[in-house]
């Protein structure tokens, strides 16, 4: 495949609007919807399926972290797919999925790929972070008195410590500190300098971590953790304005995926952008690990996912214990979708045009 990657860059985004004081998880929960899963699914569509529109809607979009689990929007938008399907896309970064969620809550940015306990992810992929920690750390003990770097409050980073603490003789407060601190490229320089002691990075991360001599402590796959990653989401009202450009960005979407698990050398390229990193072989690696393992054919959302979420956000907030998981999934664009047809024929087609 021949196509260039993009040469303009992705901007970051300030969500002035966004971080207002008043914005709370518990808030986002019964405002934002997920739409689909991004890290654990793929769809894709057909490409005679697609049509070119003489005109393109501009849409911002919003992504919360330079991680595998966002390929799935990285790789369609660099290979023009969601152009093809009507959208002019701004791809904007805000590091952490809490800030990420608030962004989108507030009307700044209509649609995101993030998550955090107040959007889950549609499938279960707790596997794929691990508590990284300074060499002479040896347990998770020594913790104690020490500063551990999540990405955001609410982000899956933290639901992921604060799942792992139920299990631990320490807790985040009392013992030990949890530091926001926006990015894993940022929590991992914080970590070598020794500005953390420990962090839960993903496994792009965690593989440069040992590169640098730093110890995974606890591998969070093992823990039987369940818990969301990445997924598509917008609100309600969005939705109801303007249902065709969700639609259409859908079929872009799940035409990316194909395209992705289909053109490895594009894919790659793509990841060499967004991580800046010139080594082929861990590139590669990160390719084989999300989009040929992480990704599959049908991402449909898991109300299971959506309940551990609600069940450790009960104690703090009474609605969610009240709440029901199906009140924030829309599935029906990707039901759509199947049912006539565009995800079977998608995949008996070997590659896309």
């Amino acid at each position: 495949m021949a196509t260039a990657l993009r040469r303009y860059p992705t901007r970051m985004c300030t969500g002035s609007r966004a971080e207002k004081a008043g914005a709370s998880q518990e808030v986002m929960i019964s405002k934002i919807l997920v739409i689909g899963l991004s890290f654990l699914f793929c769809l894709v569509s057909h490409p005679s399926e697609a049509q070119v529109k003489p005109s393109l809607e501009k849409m911002r979009f919003v992504y919360s972290a330079i991680g595998g689990s966002q390929a799935s929007v990285w790789i369609p938008y660099e290979a023009g797919i969601f152009r093809k399907h009507g959208l002019d896309i701004e791809l904007l970064y805000v590091g952490g999925g809490g800030r990420a969620a608030q962004v989108v809550q507030s009307g700044e940015v209509p649609m995101g790929i993030f998550t955090g306990g107040a959007v889950v992810n549609s499938n279960l992929a707790g596997g794929d972070l691990s508590l990284i920690a300074r060499p002479e750390i040896r347990q998770v003990e020594e913790l104690k008195g020490k500063k551990i770097g999540i990405t955001r409050f609410g982000s899956a980073t933290d639901f992921a410590l604060l799942y792992s603490e139920e299990k631990w003789p320490i807790k985040r407060g009392r013992d030990f500190a949890v530091i926001q601190m926006g990015g894993m490229p940022e929590m991992f320089a914080a970590l070598k300098s020794r500005a953390l002691d420990a962090a839960t990075l993903n496994p792009e991360f965690t593989i440069l971590a040992r590169k640098e001599g730093l110890k995974e402590l606890v591998d969070m796959s093992a823990l039987g953790l369940s818990f969301p990653t990445s997924a598509i989401v917008t609100t309600r009202s969005f939705i109801r304005r303007n249902e065709n450009a969700v639609k259409r960005f859908v079929r872009g979407f799940v035409e990316g995926n194909h395209f992705a698990k289909t053109q490895r050398d594009f894919s790659v390229e793509v990841f060499r952008k967004y991580y800046k990193n010139d080594d082929r072989e861990y590139l590669n690696g990160i390719y084989d690990l999300y989009v040929l393992r992480y990704i599959p054919q049908v991402p449909y959302p898991s109300a299971e996912a959506i309940k551990v979420v609600l069940d450790q956000m009960a104690d703090k907030d009474p609605r969610a214990r009240a709440a029901q998981p199906e009140q924030f999934i829309d599935a029906r664009f990707f039901q759509e979708l199947e049912k006539e047809g565009f995800i079977r024929r998608l995949w008996q087609s070997k590659q896309p045009s």
